[in-house]
């Protein structure tokens, strides 16, 4: 593909190229550059690409694309080398990779949300799945897909050129459905904007992140992103229509504008309404209607409100028309939970039960006391704390929601990274006096153990799925349910 074609890709002026070079990939990493590449030097939160780009000339680039200014970049290049610049080099770069990855799957659903997106994702795959669909689900959770391909980095979102060659590789498998998660990160870094979204959804909004958007309304824009700019008008918009009154209105607004039809669900939902939901040993019996029409009530093998709406979430995402709809919600008793959300990991012989979930926001903590207290007969005990170098803010709105619907709660350290775990844990205790504080994980999930009787419930809530604990630069090994099970002695 010659530079002058990816340039064509945008709408913008066409630049005189005295060399119009042969391009095969592109990279952001100086150190991924070989011959035949054209090289994206970016503007990130801590680094910026132009500081690298002596190392992409020397590994062979034959193009370079700027967010910095010729004008400031220091370094001589060879005559007629084309370099650009481009204020906004994100967007180019993912249509670029997405054009040199080749053709994505058929059907690409991406879900965004403050809490939920895993589940969402993971249950939309399932959804698929049980229709005897190759399908697979991207995000926090990782690649999760019976075919057999390398996964991508760690990231909710992974970057535009990740993301399109995993795109690619699934299609070229025979994996023609995907559900991916979409961050406010990524999205406002237009890591997405390459994709061929053909589905898009929002769980809910609530306050995350603000220690890179500044504002809960930059966050908004960044998440309806989705809905705004880069669902096509005839693709298939699902939300929850329980979450804050502001995104729900934009959601509308930017459907009504845009003439895509909007699917919502929940207990304000109009397409999937959630009538009724009751608690059940083994999850819930939840009845709903559909399109205004009551449906029999179905068992959902999920404890938990927000695991509910998770699921409708997806559902109404899965189905293509109408009158396809009932086919798929008779496929909800079907779904198994994810892992590290709301999961089950010990149940004690005293019949006491201890859950993980991956919950680390004031709303998401909140949920998930609230969707557990009506399956215990005894106590509430959770065992939390809150991330360092991240939103500070959040630390005592998660110590009120433990001191109110908790029994007992323990603050504990949660991947502290290059904070004083100490001045973290106390910012939370602000909130949560009478909170035990133990600053020893392990030692905290001991204690809560150790504090349950007959029908209390345990949750250790901030990790989930996560095998690590962050402290400084370090990584130590950590799996919240491998802890739980090995001092229950069921591991």
């Amino acid at each position: 593909m010659r530079l002058s074609e990816i340039l064509h890709l945008i709408p913008s002026p066409t630049a005189q190229l005295a060399y119009d070079p042969d391009i095969y990939s592109v990279a952001i990493n100086s150190r991924t550059v070989q011959k035949q590449t054209l090289f994206f030097a970016l503007k990130g939160t801590h680094l910026n690409g132009a500081d690298y780009i002596p190392q992409a000339l020397t590994n062979g680039a034959d193009a370079i694309i700027s967010e910095t200014p010729i004008s400031e970049i220091t370094h001589s290049f060879p005559d007629d080398f084309p370099i650009l610049y481009l204020a906004n080099a994100k967007h180019l770069l993912a249509l670029a990779a997405s054009q040199l990855a080749g053709p994505q799957p058929t059907s690409i659903a991406a879900i965004t949300g403050t809490n939920g997106k895993s589940s969402t994702a993971e249950f939309l795959r399932q959804l698929w799945s049980l229709q005897g669909k190759n399908a697979a689900s991207l995000g926090t959770l990782g690649l999760i897909t019976n075919a057999n391909i390398p996964p991508p980095p760690s990231l909710t979102t992974p970057d535009s050129i990740s993301l399109a060659n995993t795109l690619a590789l699934l299609a070229k498998n025979n994996v023609q459905h995907v559900a991916l998660e979409a961050s406010s990160h990524g999205l406002e870094q237009h890591r997405l904007d390459g994709v061929k979204i053909t589905a898009a959804g929002f769980s809910n909004l609530t306050r995350d992140h603000l220690d890179y958007h500044k504002t809960i309304e930059a966050y908004r824009n960044a998440k309806t992103r989705l809905f705004a700019d880069l669902l096509p008008h005839t693709g298939i918009a699902a939300i929850n229509a329980d979450m804050d009154p502001q995104t729900v209105r934009d959601l509308t607004h930017i459907a009504a504008n845009r003439g895509i039809k909007l699917r919502s669900v929940g207990k304000r939902g109009t397409s999937l309404r959630l009538i009724h939901h009751q608690p059940t040993p083994s999850g819930q019996t939840i009845t709903l209607a559909l399109n205004g029409e009551e449906l029999a009530p179905i068992d959902l093998p999920l404890p938990g409100l927000f695991q509910a709406e998770n699921a409708l979430l997806a559902a109404a995402m899965c189905w293509e028309n109408d009158n396809t709809a009932y086919d798929v919600l008779k496929l909800l008793p079907s779904l198994t939970g994810v892992r590290g959300r709301c999961e089950r990991a010990v149940e004690l012989s005293n019949g006491a039960t201890a859950y993980v979930d991956y919950a680390h926001t004031p709303d998401a903590l909140e949920h998930v006391l609230a969707s557990l207290r009506p399956h215990t007969t005894g106590r509430l005990i959770v065992v939390f704390g809150a991330g360092g170098d991240r939103d500070r803010g959040k630390r005592p709105l998660m110590g009120d929601v433990a001191s109110k619907m908790a029994d007992i709660a323990i603050i504990t350290d949660d991947n502290p990274r290059s904070e004083d775990p100490t001045l973290i844990r106390a910012e939370i205790k602000a909130a949560c006096p009478d909170a035990i504080e133990i600053a020893d994980r392990r030692a905290a999930i001991a204690a809560g153990l150790d504090a349950l009787q007959a029908g209390d419930i345990l949750v250790v809530a901030g990790k989930g799925h996560e095998q690590g604990q962050t402290v400084g630069q370090t990584v130590l090994p950590f799996d919240d349910r491998q802890v739980l099970r090995e001092l229950a002695g069921v591991a």
